[in-house]
Order: structure tokens, then sequence, then C-alpha cells
């Protein structure tokens, strides 16, 4: 057996993959922190100190069951910062025959990877990373020919696929989607459970980033850091949800209350982007525990929430596989600027947004709502660059990897792939927001004001998206009403002006 050299990224820390069924003398796993990782864009401080924390808990458990690994933390002197110079280091170093390494979820890394075979003077390959539900060309194959990706069909196919939430070739309860029952405001705060937090001190890990003069954005209390770095601490963040949230998760997922910042989230994405857990026993998990409580938790609830996971997370990522690079450079709208100084400090008399952007400084997290319907809402509106919003996600969140960021960002939030993801942008004017939750009720603007000085951003903003962008949106069969609204506004002029207005003085909203 040749001498081998194996590849785990970061976000590979997946302790059931076949490679680990063996142990071989032969096999030898590499693993590095890397500024190459930390610098491509302006991490939030939560972000790297759990996904370094969650590789060293990983190799130490790699090690621990009997595996040989070569673990390379950023301040070590032998770490190069460099890939390929790593990689050919240690094939001198450790006299190694062959290399493998699996497939990376990021477009970028997928390239450095295939440039460094090909400059490597021994044998190479790749296998499959042993996460995901389906393979990465599925999508692609799925909906050939077709230029809409519709997620709906996608998510039944993988339903039937892996029998979940199925009663033989039905449906359970004779639906697929119970979206429409999932758009709850939250009056009630007694309802709210604390989440399952696993306080430990990175203080350390905190001293060697800065020592180390790598840039991040955000805050952390490194002493306590809640987020779960191992298998084991997301296996009972998972167990807590099914036992304390699932109950209440489909009701309020679209909520937004200045009460609470996780609501009934599962804060799992981390847990599942890291390979800590696998999307298909998580789903398996939820539904188990459903099938042994149906007199208490609803179907909405639980079909909300696999939706989530088999159909949007799994379906993203067979649309980032399909479109790249491509996708990284759509702007359909040709949007062209720059995200308001206020989107790094939170500083903003908007509240829905400052508490958005505030709650995602301080927590390193947002949900699907805050990002798609307040932030991202606030962008598209405002004609802000996707590079810019790209950047800012790509960054901000805790689990934000490309191959899920980009394809929410870019396509479900900016509509910048002209309907790949989406059949219409998501905007809405700041009736969505107040119907959802009580931003507006602290805020500094007037909610249902269109002009004026009180008047919310989002309305006169909303119908000024519609005008500038009527040639390419207007013939939209799910826009029709939009246009018939706005050519019938007595003071349209007026509110066009009072848009103009804010975009002229964004950074001082």
């Amino acid at each position: 057996m040749p001498k081998t050299l194996r590849l785990i990224l970061g976000d590979q820390l997946n302790q059931s993959h076949s490679w680990f069924e063996e142990k071989s003398d032969d096999h030898i796993y590499l693993m590095a922190e890397m500024r190459q990782e930390t610098d491509y864009v302006n991490h939030h401080v939560q972000k790297v100190l759990a996904f370094f924390d969650s590789m060293r808990n990983f190799a130490s458990e790699i090690e621990t069951q009997g595996h040989q690994m070569r673990y390379f933390k950023l301040d070590d002197p032998k770490n190069p910062q460099d890939l390929e110079k790593l990689i050919q280091q240690l094939v001198n170093d450790e006299g190694i025959e062959k290399f493998e390494y699996q497939l990376p979820d990021e477009y970028r890394l997928d390239e450095q990877l295939r440039s460094i075979c090909k400059n490597l003077k021994i044998s190479t390959d790749s296998v499959d990373s042993e996460h995901f539900l389906t393979k990465r060309a599925f999508l692609e194959e799925f909906f050939k020919g077709k230029k809409t990706y519709l997620m709906e069909s996608f998510y039944r196919e993988m339903r039937k696929k892996y029998d979940i939430l199925m009663d033989g070739k039905e449906p359970v309860e004779g639906k697929w989607n119970f979206d429409h029952e999932n758009r709850s405001a939250l009056k009630d705060s007694k309802l709210l459970k604390k989440p399952k937090a696993h306080p430990k001190d990175l203080s350390g890990l905190l001293e060697m980033l800065e020592k180390s003069g790598v840039k991040t954005i955000g805050k952390v209390d490194a002493e306590n850091f809640p987020w779960p770095t191992s298998r084991k601490e997301c296996l009972e963040v998972l167990d807590h949800f099914c036992k304390n949230l699932l109950i209440h998760f489909g009701d309020y997922q679209d909520a937004l209350t200045t009460w609470d910042a996780f609501l009934f989230h599962s804060r799992l994405s981390f847990a599942m982007n890291s390979k800590m857990l696998s999307p298909l026993e998580v789903v398996q998990k939820v539904e188990s525990y459903w099938e042994g409580h149906r007199k208490e938790i609803s179907i909405s609830q639980v079909e909300g929430f696999i939706r989530q996971i088999i159909g949007w997370r799994e379906y993203m990522r067979g649309v980032y596989w399909a479109k790249m690079p491509d996708y990284a450079e759509m702007n359909f709208f040709g949007h062209d600027r720059k995200l308001p100084d206020w989107f790094w400090t939170g500083k903003t008399k908007m509240k829905c947004l400052s508490e958005a952007i505030g709650q995602s400084l301080d927590l390193a997290y947002a949900h699907h709502i805050q990002r798609l319907m307040v932030t991202g809402n606030f962008a598209l509106l405002a004609g802000i660059h996707p590079d810019e919003i790209d950047k800012w996600y790509l960054g901000i969140y805790i689990d934000a990897i490309e191959w899920v960021e980009i394809t929410n960002t870019r396509g479900m939030s900016q509509f910048a792939d002209g309907g790949i993801v989406g059949t219409k942008p998501y905007v809405s004017s700041a009736n969505y927001i107040k119907k959802q939750g009580n931003y507006c009720d602290h805020c500094a603007y007037n909610h249902k004001e269109k002009v004026g000085d009180k008047a919310c951003p989002f309305n006169s903003l909303y119908w000024h998206f519609y005008e500038r962008n009527r040639e390419k949106l207007e013939k939209n069969p799910r826009i029709g009403m939009a246009y018939r609204t706005l050519d019938k506004l007595k003071n349209k002029q007026e509110i066009l002006e009072q848009a103009e207005s804010y975009l002229s003085n964004i950074n001082e909203l």
C-alpha cells in the first residue's frame, strides 16, 4: 500500500467518513489553520474561532482513534501559510507516494486542489465528502433544459428518494408543503426557551489570532464562547432542538422580534456546514422525534424544518455547482451602489436594520428572514452591488461558506441571477416587516408613511425599485399587480423623489 497523505479541510469534520473505517500507518492525515482561509474575506471573529476550535477538536478525536495526524496551527513556524507549499513539504518530509483529498465545496478550493495535483509528481485522487444527499451534478441533470430550477420539484424528489415524511408514495398527512401555516408573528415572549450553549474559554485562541494579525469583524466573549465545536456538543444542540424548540419552530420561523435572537431556530447550520453533523442524521432524528410526539407537535413544524435542510440547503448547493464560476459575476439589475457604512456598525435609525445588523455583529448569527427580508431586502431596494453583499454575508455569519452563501445572496436575496433560484425578487415595503413582529414599534421612522421626514425608507425605495426596473420586471406574471398599483399612486412622483433623497443620503438613514 503506498504511503498516502490525506487532506482534510476545515469544513470536512466528518468523523463518519469511510476514510476512518481502517487504521493504517501508511495513511497520514493533514489539517492546517491557514491565512489563506482567514484572509480571503473579512470574517466574523466568532466564525474564525469556531472553525479553528472545531478543527482542533476533530484532529484530537481522530488521533485518539489511532489515526496519524499532522496538524499545523496558524502560528506554527513550520506552517508556510500556502496550501501547495504545505502539501509539497509533507510529501518531501514524510516520503509520501500518493496524495488524496475530499472534494471541496467551494469552487476556488476545487480549482486550487486540481492545480496542486497537476504539479505534484506523485499519484493523486479525490473522493466524495460523504455528507450531502446528492452528488455535485445531480441538480443540473435533474433540471436539464430548464431555465428556472424550481426548488419544490427537487424537494419532493428528495422526500421520495430518502423516504422522509412519506406515507408510501404520498406525503404524510396529504400535503407536501405547509409553508402558509408558518408565518406567524411572536406575540408571547413566555414561549421562548434559552438556547443550548456550550461556554468554553477560547481566549488563548483569540490571542493567537490577534498576535498573528488576523483582521476580523464583530464581537466575542472569548472566555464564554457559546457555539458547539465538537460532534458531541452538536448532537446535544440537536437533542435540545427536538425537545424544546421543534414544537414552535414552524409557527415562528419567519418572526421578527426584539425579544430574542434565536427564537425557535435550531442553531445547527454551523454544525452541518462544518460537517460535524450530516443533514440526513439531523432530518431523521427530527422526524423520529416527531413520530413519537405527534399529539403535541404538528406536521407544519417538522415539515418546515426538514424543507430548509433537504430542500433549500441541498438545492442551493446544486445550483452552486451547476452555475459556477459564472454565478459569482451575475448582476441582473446592474446594481453598483456601495454598502452603507452602517452595515458594519448597526448604527442606523431604521430599527429593523439596526437590530438585524447589530445582532449579526454580536452573535455572528441572524435567521433566514432577517437575512432575506431585512438586510437583503434593503440592499436590493437600494441597488447595492452584489459583490458588496456577497462579502458582507460571507464574512459576518458563522455558517457562511460560499456554496450556500452566494446562491442565497445573488439568487434568492438579490435576484442577481435573473430568476434561476426565484421566480420573482423578494422585496417588500415596511408592511411585511411590521406584520412579522415588533421592530416597527421601536423605530424612528413611521412604517405607514411613504413621504416626509419620518417616512420609512422601505416604502419609497420599494416603489423606486419597481419603477427603475420596469423594463426587466413588468412582464413577469407574478409582478403585474405591483405595477398596476404603482401606476395608480396619486403621489407617485413625490414617492420616487423621496426615494432618490434617501439614496443620496444613504449613510445618514
